[in-house]
């Protein structure tokens, strides 16, 4: 035992030097910020208030929603509160920042995203009943909420896109990865997402922070809408910033495992893009894309199945 014990003391000497042989890594001496044991506590808050009765333990009575909905909304706006003020000081500019500039904008920015919960409900509405009609194998819409990740991962988008346009920093980007490791859905706090907007499966689905979506809009798992190329500065570096993602028009059918990159390229309202295409260039509305001339070969080791790709328009039209 006096052997284990030196060597753990000696161990931790050696735990204790890294931290500033290896820096970047952690953080000593630094201002708190926002733990994501946080951020998923006050999405947990949100979502019983977008969905009452669907998420937590109490099923509210209409005779007290009133008290019900007062009591989350004071919660949420604490707990905001400090994780907006916790990210906020971090990246606080002011010279000597006492933290009370940035509690004041955080309370700002708290009530602010609280009094867009009626709009988000409405949003998350429509999305829902996107997923339904979308989808025959929906028995009913009780159904999509409870058992549809992509109704998860659309509450936090629009959440956290609120919070991305009032410039909070980190804070969206951890409610989004949150929601990505829980649903297989990655979406950017920056996305433009539309109305009635369906994402059915969900496994694997990429939207970029610049990407614009319409309305009516309907995807499969193994979607990518993602940046076609990084531009960098004379030393090397990747340029930040810019439209890098695609836009995508109302009423577009995007199958499962396309990739569309670029943040030029805009899919033409209406259009139907076919699984597993890769798009790189604009496509006209009411056009459809797709695989072609799929043929399978067999040879005497083994079978194997090769595809000749062809796109079905001139994207010089």
């Amino acid at each position: 035992m006096p052997d284990t014990a030196k060597k753990l003391i000696e161990t931790a000497d050696q735990i204790a030097a890294t931290y500033d042989l290896y820096g970047g890594i952690n953080r000593i001496d630094g201002k708190n910020l926002p733990t994501l044991q946080h951020v998923v506590e006050v999405l947990n808050d949100f979502m019983q208030l977008l969905f009452p009765g669907y998420f937590g333990k109490r099923l509210p009575a209409r005779s007290n929603m009133l008290f019900f909905v007062q009591s989350a909304i004071d919660s949420i706006f604490l707990s905001c509160t400090d994780i907006f003020s916790r990210a906020l000081q971090n990246e606080c500019k002011l010279p000597e920042c006492d933290g009370k500039t940035c509690t004041e904008l955080a309370e700002n920015r708290a009530l602010e995203l609280i009094e867009a919960i009626p709009k988000i409900r409405s949003m998350l509405k429509l999305d829902i009943e996107a997923g339904y009609e979308g989808d025959p194998a929906a028995k009913s819409t009780e159904e999509v909420i409870l058992c549809y990740p992509f109704v998860y991962a659309m509450a936090v988008h629009r959440i956290a896109h609120e919070l991305y346009q009032m410039q909070i920093p980190i804070v969206p980007r951890m409610m989004s990865e949150w929601a990505h490791r829980r649903t297989g859905i990655d979406i950017h706090p920056g996305a433009k997402i539309g109305d009635y907007f369906f994402i059915d499966h969900g496994t694997g689905v990429v939207i970029g922070e610049t990407t614009e979506i319409g309305d009516y809009v309907k995807i499969y798992q193994g979607v990518t809408l993602g940046a076609l190329s990084f531009p960098k500065n004379p030393d090397g570096t990747i340029v930040k910033g810019g439209k890098r993602h695609p836009t995508v028009k109302d009423h577009v059918t995007i199958y499962s495992g396309a990739t569309i990159l670029g943040g030029q390229t805009v899919i033409g309202e209406g259009s139907v893009i076919g699984a597993n295409t890769w798009i790189t260039y604009s496509v006209p509305a009411w056009t459809r894309v797709e695989i072609q001339e799929q043929q399978i070969f067999r040879s005497r080791s083994s079978p194997k199945r090769t595809a000749k790709i062809a796109v079905s328009f001139d994207p010089q039209i």
